[in-house]
């Protein structure tokens, strides 16, 4: 194990008993690879605050690190204050602090926290060094951002506010990640910056994620993903051989550690992490 990097894998709260099974299998086989941590979704607007609940419970209940996400729009200062409360009294030391989407047709009214940084500096105003304080990164730009400078400028604002580190969207070009850190340097930001690796299974339902979420699927990926139609095999194969490259592009560029979106699936993760040998 690399043991200067950060490795950490993301679950989304399950809808069903089944969901929850499945999801505690997965965890079971991840957490043998020994993670930093596991971090857990939360919906927008909080529309799965209690199954995010249920699903931090049950982590902390086996021993595992945790780092729920909290999001901020449509959060009033005290009900923010009132689940930070809630989980610092369960042992929680990391916190992944975003400004979240709001549920669709809301709007952004509502909620007395309209940015990440608001919240970034509310967690430290109230918890000090308490929680480890995780935001997001985008190499490729936020898709609500007027230009790229602008969102470096959000970006820095949150380190500013008392982050400890950040965890990027997922992409697929190694360029955009070392151009976007280089763009850091040259304003003085020098918090860490973890990729988010997305594996690849599926390419109808990761175009459109990635179409709604403003990450990017370099135009060769995306027809070779096409050309392989329904045949399931070759996608993943292909996929692995994509994303085991660009992660072992980026820790060779000297990224701190890797932070994988399981999509609550341990095979295609884990098969990222064996063929990098980490």
């Amino acid at each position: 194990m690399n043991t200067d990097k950060t490795f950490s894998f993301e679950l989304f709260p399950p809808k069903t008993e089944k969901g929850m099974t499945n999801l505690q299998e997965t965890v079971r086989r991840l957490n043998e690879r020994h993670p930093a941590f596991f971090s857990c979704t939360y919906g927008a607007g909080g529309s799965t605050r209690d199954r995010t609940f249920a699903t931090v419970d049950w982590l902390v209940s086996q021993g595992i690190d945790t780092a729920p996400h909290l999001t901020c729009i449509g959060l009033s200062v005290d009900e923010a204050l009132e689940i930070l409360d809630r989980y610092r009294d369960q042992g929680i030391r990391r916190i992944v602090a975003l400004r979240g989407d709001p549920p669709s047709g809301t709007g952004l009214a509502g909620g007395e926290l309209t940015h990440a940084s608001e919240l970034v500096a509310l967690i430290r105003e109230h918890h000090g060094e308490h929680f480890h304080i995780e935001v997001a990164a985008y190499p490729e730009m936020h898709p609500q951002a007027p230009n790229f400078f602008t969102d470096l400028d959000h970006f820095k604002a949150k380190v500013e506010a008392g982050a400890h580190s950040a965890i990027t969207q997922y992409f697929y070009n190694a360029d955009a990640y070392t151009h976007f850190i280089d763009q850091c340097i040259a304003r003085h930001i020098d918090t860490p910056i973890v990729p988010g690796i997305m594996p690849i299974t599926n390419y109808g339902n990761l175009a459109r994620f990635s179409d709604a979420c403003g990450a990017e699927i370099p135009r060769w990926i995306r027809k070779r993903l096409e050309a392989y139609a329904d045949d399931v095999d070759s996608i993943r194969a292909f996929g692995l051989d994509v994303v085991s490259e660009l992660c072992g592009k980026l820790l060779e560029v000297g990224a701190p550690g890797l932070h994988f979106y399981t999509m609550n699936q341990a095979g295609p993760t884990l098969a990222i992490w064996d063929r990098l040998g980490l």
